[in-house]
């Protein structure tokens, strides 16, 4: 499990830079529901960190209250097993 949760936060890093990306670029985009589903699946970490890293989706409501919640219900996961 530990393995998957690094390459979910890896591969989540990575995603959103990719978007932030074609943002600059102004060329197709990864839609908003599977950045957030990315982080539900176990990467929230990689999220939450990519999104203050590369300063993308840091204005919007959506990302700066669910990806913090996402990131706490992952913790208590954790911790729990």
């Amino acid at each position: 499990m530990i393995y998957y949760f690094i390459l979910i936060n890896i591969i989540s890093f990575i995603i959103f830079g990719i978007d932030k990306k074609r943002s600059i670029k102004k060329k197709y985009r990864i839609s908003e529901n599977f950045l957030i589903l990315l982080s539900v699946i176990g990467g929230c970490f990689g999220s939450l960190f990519a999104m203050f890293y590369y300063h993308h989706k840091n204005r919007k409501l959506k990302f700066l209250v669910l990806l913090p919640i996402i990131s706490l219900i992952w913790i208590f996961i954790l911790i729990t097993k």
